[in-house]
């Protein structure tokens, strides 16, 4: 005999525990990919709430049209994702003081239906532990080679991580710990985000479980390109930022972009008339890169093509990289501030997987 109590009981519990937590979604002109997010998100969560940064394809309207609570952020000042996420963060504990943990979320991703327990389970196991991620993987994997970059780039290390992304579930009292995301970064936020908190003493979880479906929906070279140039910029931020420190945060990132997109070809091809063209086979040193790269991949586990693929667009995305530390430090000495690097196409509509 049972003791009366089953299936239905562990179901109830389950949403009890989701009282703990609440979600913050950030999104701009993301269309049916944002109605498909908030559905995803549970009932039983403590508060949901939308953050927008100035979409005009009616994702305000029909959020509130749900019950769903919106924060519409001042469009005389710009749009970070540290900043929505920020924002969000501040409704949720000002509608509910209470609640433990906060589940952030990009308006392009819908969330796994088992996700916010088992993160959950994970962050009471470490009384420590301020950021739980799982797997975030592409919604239409095949559909583009940029997709299935996208995609294998989000099949971290488990275990002990030294940063997550944009989807997660972060524990209050450390948010408040370090305050909070910095809202002047344009790109790179999270990662800086979590380098405060380990510092602090916190650490951050990257567990065996699915997490979010993500859309990408990258389609053209010239959106992975900017997507690359963002990547550069935030390297370069994080380097002027934390350089200087013991852990050189971003100083590797920014060298290892220079020397390839910059210094080697200056000394292969500047010497060339020195050496006879014998200078030019150091050209040959982007071979060895993609040779080291693909075989990192495939100890990773990935497939002998998906590696190759990926080690191919790594040599060729230091040079839009390249480009994003040039900016970043253009800007820096000519005092400008640096405007969002975009890359998604918008509105969207959501597909069927497989279509």
């Amino acid at each position: 005999m049972g003791d009366g109590c089953g299936r239905d009981c562990v179901m109830t519990a389950e949403k009890s525990a989701l009282q703990r937590i609440g979600v913050v979604a950030i999104a701009r002109n993301e269309g049916d990919r944002l109605k498909q997010c908030l559905s995803s998100i549970p009932d039983s969560v403590a508060r949901i709430v939308y953050v927008d940064s100035g979409s005009d394809d009616g994702s305000v309207a029909w959020a509130r049209e749900q019950g769903i609570d919106v924060v519409e952020l001042d469009t005389s000042q710009g749009f970070t994702a540290a900043r929505a996420r920020n924002a969000g963060i501040r409704r949720l504990l000002a509608c509910v003081p209470e609640v433990e943990c906060v589940q952030v979320v990009d308006g392009d991703c819908e969330i796994d239906a088992t996700w916010l327990s088992t993160a959950l389970e994970a962050l009471d196991a470490d009384e420590r532990r301020a950021v739980v991620c799982g797997r975030r993987r592409e919604r239409f994997p095949e559909a583009t080679i940029f997709n299935r970059l996208c995609d294998m780039e989000w099949n971290t290390p488990i275990g002990e991580a030294r940063a997550c992304g944009g989807d997660a579930l972060i524990r209050i009292d450390a948010w408040r710990d370090v305050g909070g995301l910095d809202e002047t970064l344009i790109a790179g936020e999270e990662p800086e985000f979590c380098l405060r908190l380990r510092r602090a003493g916190w650490s951050i979880q990257r567990v065996d479980a699915e997490m979010t479906l993500h859309d990408a929906d990258m389609h053209r070279l010239t959106q992975w390109w900017r997507r690359n140039k963002r990547s550069g910029h935030a390297y370069a931020e994080w380097n002027h930022r934390y350089g200087a420190d013991a852990e050189r945060f971003g100083t590797r990132d920014v060298r290892s972009i220079i020397e390839w997109t910059i210094v080697l070809p200056a000394l292969a091809i500047g010497l060339a008339w020195l050496t006879w063209g014998v200078s030019l086979l150091l050209l040959g040193g982007y071979i060895m890169l993609y040779r080291r790269i693909r075989a990192h991949r495939i100890n990773h586990g990935d497939e002998a093509s998906h590696a190759s693929l990926y080690a191919r667009y790594c040599v060729l995305g230091k040079f839009p990289q390249c480009l994003g530390i040039l900016t970043y430090w253009f800007n820096q000495a000519w005092g400008r501030r640096s405007t969002l690097i975009e890359y998604k196409s918008s509105p969207a509509v959501v597909r069927e997987a497989g279509t």
